[in-house]
């Protein structure tokens, strides 16, 4: 997979420096390495990648670069992409093109007892909860890696209020048919599409203390309390609308919702202006040291009920679109949880949708 460079930071005249990131793991084991103490940023973990040639694409430098500093054959393994991250450092920019990779159930036996590379430095294999969590040391440019990789492989997304129209309680009905049909554990985007529709969120959340939730931006989580729900608040959602405002805005280029909440944020994007809108917002976000974009909502792929009359992308098309993103990629419309692998293949992180992901 070829990347395209972002447009975020557009000065031409300072040197930027691509550098691919390899996330190696088998299932939930993380390998990082150890800098000395001596080399920058020393005495800390890091992923495992270097510098991309000029004569190279990430994918081949990421190739080249595990095997060079731990021996393991990449090449047949599938590298998803993640994001792309930027640094100023003054005199020159550098570009971080993060991929996650899985090893295989040989590789990881292979090396697991790994306890240095080729290049001389400490390896090690961490749970992926402990690494999370912060117990590892690594350098700052690495947090939004960590938030990234929060970002589970589907995402349910509720029906909107105005499905239950026809009944005598919709909101009612709303709850009670999400509470029953939502999977275990689920990350779930609540969209109830709806003004004053607070409490419903909370009483489903309240219902489900299993599923972790994406909120509308606008949601006001200090109403979500007592703290064992609003813990259950991962990220807030910013429509492509919001994101366009955002962008177009001259005199308040930093708008409330796009860059005060508190909480990572996952937009929705259909098209190139938007996916560079939340390029910039990324890196805004980044520079006010605000949770970063965990992930783009990118619609439709194909054809929905939903949205009969919404042209689909295609894959192909989609493939193009994500390509451009800055951060992970989710697909959404009309897919399945059966979608993934073809997401992953064409430059995504996760699937999204109701009614396939619903049981």
């Amino acid at each position: 997979m070829t990347i395209r460079q972002s447009n975020a930071i557009t000065n031409t005249s300072i040197t930027t420096v691509n550098v691919a990131v390899a996330v190696i793991h088998y299932q939930d084991q993380y390998l990082l390495g150890f800098r000395a103490v001596a080399q920058h940023q020393g005495n800390r973990y890091e992923f495992v990648g270097g510098k991309i040639d000029a004569h190279e694409t990430a994918t081949q430098a990421l190739i080249r670069e595990v095997a060079e500093e731990t021996g393991i054959d990449i090449k047949s393994n599938t590298a998803v992409k993640l994001g792309r991250l930027h640094h100023d450092y003054g005199d020159k920019q550098v570009c971080l093109q993060v991929y996650r990779i899985e090893v295989t159930a040989q590789q990881y036996t292979q090396y697991k007892n790994l306890s240095y590379g080729l290049e001389g430095q400490k390896l090690t294999w961490v749970e992926k909860a402990e690494l999370l969590a912060g117990h590892y040391d690594l350098p700052a440019a690495n947090k939004t890696i960590l938030a990234w990789l929060q970002l589970p492989m589907q995402i349910t997304v509720t029906y909107p209020l105005s499905h239950f129209d026809n009944v005598p309680y919709p909101m009612e009905a709303w709850e009670q048919y999400h509470q029953e049909h939502l999977t275990a554990h689920a990350w779930v985007y609540i969209r109830t599409k709806a003004a004053g529709a607070q409490s419903s969120i909370k009483q489903l959340l309240q219902r489900r203390p299993d599923i972790k939730a994406i909120v509308p931006s606008d949601t006001d989580c200090h109403d979500l309390e007592p703290i064992a729900i609003s813990s259950q608040v991962l990220a807030a959602h910013l429509t492509q609308t919001q994101l366009m405002q955002y962008s177009g805005s001259v005199a308040e280029p930093m708008s409330h919702s796009a860059l005060s909440t508190s909480l990572p944020l996952i937009v929705s994007c259909h098209d190139a202006d938007s996916i560079t809108a939340a390029n910039q917002l990324a890196y805004a976000r980044l520079q006010q040291q605000l949770p970063p974009i965990i992930g783009i909502f990118l619609a439709p792929v194909e054809c929905t009920q939903t949205h009969p009359d919404t042209p689909p992308l295609g894959w192909e098309a989609w493939s193009e679109l994500a390509e451009l993103a800055d951060m992970p990629v989710i697909g959404l419309g009309g897919l399945s949880p059966m979608s993934y692998k073809q997401a992953v293949l064409h430059g995504g992180s996760a699937v999204a949708g109701i009614r396939e992901f619903l049981k």
